[in-house]
């Protein structure tokens, strides 16, 4: 036998010399929950060991990942139901609690990179993330909202938006927007393949931003589509995107590798709260080994050509790798 790959597998060294796919905290961006107020923590009930936090507290938690070595942000507001109205007000209010922390959050740590979310649903009385009409979601109305809200988040001085909303155009649009208004150099990672999935559950716990009605699938992707991921991709690349997103990432790695194939822009993908609450579950119970199975998922995301990971898992992962 010339060739015995067990040869290659014999010992740890070996292992570690040889292995392909290799995690670092540079591949991580840790989604963070704010809350309004002071000295609030609140653990979200469906994500174990994941909190909602006031501005205070993330300032300390920010601080803490630093020194870690995990660099990337992603801040989302817990809105209470008195602050939403049907057109999302709040969002682009500079006296708000979300914009005010983020402007908080550069100011003390210049070095870390913040994304800020991009869609109605926090704000929205709706629970949608466009604007609703007589039941339909006005596409090209909603595109104001989000140039509003864009260019009241880069005024905080935050690096990159994330549109989350899935309407169309509005790549093209919110970059017209930063451009016309001197934001050049504020970045944006579209949320390009996004999925009308089973996986957000425990998100929209988190943020109380559910639809009071219906569901996303006019504006979300059908599960069962491929071909059109990569139809997604081309309009965000053309319109300016820097970095496209696949959300969720466990169950759609081929849609992952296939960004990655055909774009020469980083490639996101989000490994979202259901993913991390199933893991969690199973590991509580007793029926997996959790730390192996959540480096094994991860590694699973950068294997499959996954640049860039948006994880819960960023400040427990990386305590695991830095040994």
């Amino acid at each position: 036998m010339n060739r015995r790959p067990r040869r290659n597998r014999q010992s740890t060294a070996i292992r570690d010399m040889v292995q392909e796919t290799i995690l670092t905290a540079d591949d991580f961006i840790f989604p963070l929950f704010l809350l309004e107020g002071s000295n609030q923590k609140t653990e979200v009930s469906s994500m174990p060991g994941i909190f909602r936090l006031s501005e205070d507290l993330m300032l300390k938690e920010i601080e803490e990942c630093l020194k870690l070595g995990i660099k990337g942000f992603d801040v989302f507001p817990v809105v209470d139901e008195k602050h939403k109205d049907s057109m999302a007000t709040k969002s682009h209010d500079s006296e708000f609690f979300y914009l005010k922390t983020l402007k908080k959050i550069k100011e003390e740590f210049p070095e870390a990179m913040i994304v800020t979310d991009v869609a109605m649903d926090p704000y929205s009385s709706d629970g949608h993330d466009g604007i609703v009409k007589n039941g339909e979601i006005l596409n090209d109305k909603t595109l104001e909202v989000l140039g509003t809200m864009a260019l009241a988040q880069a005024e905080t001085g935050i690096d990159m938006i994330g549109p989350s909303d899935m309407m169309d155009g509005r790549v093209g649009y919110l970059r017209q927007v930063l451009d016309e208004n001197g934001f050049e150099k504020i970045g944006i990672m579209s949320y390009t393949a996004k999925y009308a999935s089973a996986f957000y559950g425990p998100f929209r716990d988190a943020l109380d931003s559910a639809p009071k009605f219906g569901d996303k699938k006019t504006y979300q992707m059908n599960p069962s589509n491929r071909d059109e991921a990569l139809l997604e991709a081309q309009l965000d690349f053309d319109e300016g995107a820097d970095i496209l997103m696949v959300k969720p990432a466990l169950a759609y790695l081929d849609i992952i590798s296939d960004l990655k194939e055909n774009f020469p822009v980083p490639i996101a993908a989000y490994n979202v709260s259901g993913e991390y609450a199933m893991l969690k579950a199973a590991d509580q119970k007793g029926w997996l080994d959790g730390e192996q199975a959540m480096m094994e998922s991860l590694l699973s995301i950068k294997r499959a050509g996954a640049d860039i990971i948006l994880t819960y898992f960023a400040k427990e992962a990386t305590g695991l790798i830095n040994g």
